[in-house]
C-alpha cells in the first residue's frame, strides 16, 4: 500500500490547528449540514476462495454461536424476514439469515466455496427446502457439489448459513470480504436499506462501528488532535481518506452527540484547507477508500494509526497508550 499521506502529515502536522467550538478547543460555533462518502475478509471468512487469513480455519463457531447441527440441517419452509438495514431477507425455517457468494456462478449454478470455506459458510442442504409465503417456489433448486451433497440454489445461485450468526435475525456475515451478502427472496442480494447521514452497524470482527449514509465503514486517525481540534490529513492524504461533510444531528442514528467535552463533542470541523469536516467527540471523521462495498473495513489498523469510530468517537482497536 503506498503511504503518500506520509509526506503530507509532516507538512500539516504543524500549521492544522484551527478555531472551531469551545468545547473542542475553539471559538466560533459550528453548523450542520450534508454528508461525504468514502482488507481483506476478517480472519477465517473467506472473502475469496482460499483466501483464509491468519492462523486456523478460523471458521468453527464459538460459544454462544449457533450449534454445527443447526447450521448444517435442512433448510426447511424457507421464510422472508424484514431487517432493518436490509429490508426483504431470506431465511431457513429457525429464522437463520441465507447467503450469497459473488464467486460462485447463477448460470449455471457452481459452488466455489469448498473445504474451510464451507467450514466458515455451511451450505444449505436440498433435502427438503419448500418455498414459505412469499418465495416463489420455481426458484428453487439444486447444484451437486464437489462431494456429491446437494446445495439449494435460490435463482441458480448456491445459498448458505454463516457461522458465526448466533441467533434467528442476526445478519453478521453481510458484505464479509465485499463477496458475501444476505440473499433477497428473489435470490438477489439484499439491498442496504436507507440510512441516516451517520448510524452504526455490528461488525463481526469489531463490535459496534459508525457508518456512513452509504453502509461505508468511518474512521478517524490517530495523528490528529481533539483539543485543540487539528488534522494531520491534507493533501494527497485526502485521495486515501476522504473526510466525512457535515451531517446534521437529526440526520444520526447511534450516534453519540454529547462527547466526552464539557459541553458538545458533535461538531463541524473548520479545516485549514477549507473543506468542512464532520466529528465526533471532537475528533475529524473519514471515510476509506479501499472499502469498495458496505461493510468492508479495509482502513482497519492501516499504519497503526487508522482506526474504525466506535458511536462516542474512541478508535476501536488502536492500541492503549
Amino acid at each position: 500500500m503506498k503511504t503518500s499521506w506520509r509526506s503530507a502529515t509532516l507538512v500539516a502536522s504543524a500549521a492544522a490547528v484551527l478555531a472551531l467550538t469551545t468545547a473542542c478547543g475553539q471559538e466560533s460555533a459550528p453548523s450542520t449540514g450534508s454528508q461525504n462518502v468514502g482488507a481483506t475478509a476478517p480472519a477465517g471468512d473467506y472473502g475469496s476462495v482460499g483466501a483464509g487469513i491468519g492462523t486456523g480455519s478460523g471458521a468453527s463457531p464459538q460459544a454462544g454461536q449457533s450449534s454445527p447441527a443447526a447450521q448444517t440441517s435442512t433448510a426447511g419452509e424457507l421464510a422472508v424476514s424484514d431487517n432493518e438495514e436490509l429490508g426483504e431477507v431470506l431465511t431457513d425455517s429457525k429464522g437463520l439469515t441465507l447467503y450469497r457468494f459473488d464467486e460462485d456462478t447463477a448460470e449455471p449454478p457452481k459452488s466455489n466455496c469448498d473445504g474451510d470455506c464451507a467450514t466458515a459458510w455451511p451450505p444449505v442442504p436440498a433435502d427438503d427446502a419448500t418455498a414459505g409465503a412469499g418465495i416463489d417456489k420455481s426458484l428453487l433448486g439444486e447444484v451437486t457439489r464437489t462431494d456429491g451433497t446437494k446445495q439449494l440454489t435460490v435463482a441458480g445461485w448456491p445459498v448458505y448459513r454463516y457461522a458465526k450468526d448466533t441467533k434467528a435475525g442476526d445478519v453478521a456475515g453481510q458484505g464479509v470480504g465485499g463477496t458475501w451478502y444476505a440473499a433477497a427472496p428473489d435470490g438477489k442480494k439484499a439491498k442496504v436499506a436507507d440510512l441516516p447521514g451517520l448510524s452504526t452497524r455490528k461488525d463481526p470482527e469489531l463490535g459496534e462501528i459508525v457508518v456512513d449514509k452509504n453502509g461505508h465503514t468511518v474512521y478517524r486517525f490517530l495523528k490528529d488532535t481533539q483539543w485543540p481540534m487539528s488534522t494531520a490529513c491534507t493533501g494527497e492524504c485526502l485521495d486515501k481518506w476522504p473526510v466525512v461533510a457535515p451531517v446534521a444531528e437529526k440526520d444520526t442514528k447511534g450516534i453519540d452527540l454529547q462527547g466526552s467535552t464539557p459541553n458538545r463533542g458533535y461538531v463541524v470541523f473548520d479545516r485549514p484547507d477549507g473543506i468542512k469536516q464532520q466529528s465526533i467527540d471532537c475528533v475529524p471523521i473519514y471515510t476509506f477508500a479501499g472499502d469498495k462495498n458496505p461493510g468492508d473495513t479495509n482502513g482497519q489498523g492501516v499504519g497503526g494509526t487508522w482506526y474504525a469510530v466506535a458511536p462516542d468517537g474512541k478508535a476501536v482497536g488502536a492500541p492503549k497508550k
